[in-house]
């Protein structure tokens, strides 16, 4: 991914989601060739010139200082996340300090931890996405995971290009927003991950609803919140979901879900671990399942 196109690309977005008045400027009518804030204005409010500006925003300020970078920030009223991806874009660290073509493996310990979650689906997350490990009532519940080729075994891959979790999520477009959303924080971070850039490229070219919110550069880092599920053994579920940031490695994820006690949602999915408890819906674990299914990436 080109950071310069990127960074151009970020700050004109967030500009477009601006009017003056929601700054403080007065308008005074007529009709503004693009929406938003114009470069002037940001500049003004910023308090830096304009030829300066426009320098950034062409990705030619890389010596920029952290005050500007903020004051910036504050007129666009960035959130944490897109403050973050905005420094990621404007200060790249050097490959070196990247990670991202190193692979990615989940402890077995904690292969034994997330098994041990009975009656709670909880499933693993790497760079990009990639689907890392599981239990068996996270693969009863969203997916057969160990009978995917490793290359398919990814959040993205699956809500865009897979009709079955499309159908899955009740609120497939919030799902969709946000999965995208987390692509976006990558990028910024490990622009040179070839892995990722291909599957962008792939989502962008057979799927028209991952160019319309590709399109939207909006960058989210979500780690709790509520899905409503349409499984197709036990029915709707309401479930909460939880996502924890490993100390040994801060590019995998814990994601968990829960159902309220009590509820319709919690008797639905104890009905669906008593299923994936039996030997016909018993899943292999990941390790079993990377040894029985053959790599083609």
């Amino acid at each position: 991914m080109d950071q310069r196109t990127e960074l151009s690309e970020f700050l004109r977005s967030r500009r477009a989601r601006l009017r003056p008045e929601d700054v403080g400027l007065a308008h005074y009518g007529g009709r503004r060739r693009v929406p938003g804030l114009r470069r002037e204005e940001l500049a003004q409010l910023a308090g830096v010139s304009v030829a300066y500006y426009i320098r950034l925003e062409q990705g030619r300020g890389r010596n920029v200082s952290t005050a500007v970078l903020d004051s910036i920030a504050d007129v666009l009223r960035l959130t944490r996340a897109e403050r973050s991806h905005l420094t990621h874009l404007v200060r790249p660290a050097s490959p070196r300090l990247r990670p991202a073509l190193w692979p990615q493996r989940m402890r077995p310990a904690f292969q034994d931890l997330i098994d041990a979650m009975d009656g709670v689906p909880a499933y693993v997350v790497g760079r990009r996405l990639d689907i890392l490990g599981w239990n068996r009532l996270a693969r009863a519940l969203l997916g057969d995971f160990a009978a995917m080729p490793p290359e398919e075994r990814n959040m993205a891959r699956q809500l865009f290009l897979a009709p079955a979790t499309r159908e899955l999520y009740a609120d497939w477009e919030e799902k969709a927003a946000h999965i995208v959303a987390h692509l976006r924080r990558d990028v910024g971070r490990f622009p040179e991950d070839p892995k990722l850039c291909t599957m962008i490229d792939e989502l962008s070219a057979t799927s028209a609803d991952f160019r319309r919110i590709w399109a939207a550069h909006d960058v989210q880092d979500k780690g709790f919140g509520r899905k409503r599920l349409s499984h197709p053994l036990v029915g709707p579920l309401s479930l909460a979901y939880e996502t924890l940031t490993l100390p040994a490695d801060p590019d995998q994820q814990l994601v968990t879900y829960h159902a309220e006690p009590g509820s319709a949602s919690a008797r639905a999915l104890r009905r669906l671990a008593e299923w994936a408890a039996e030997p016909a819906g018993a899943p292999e674990r990941p390790s079993e399942a990377a040894a029985s299914v053959p790599s083609v990436s």
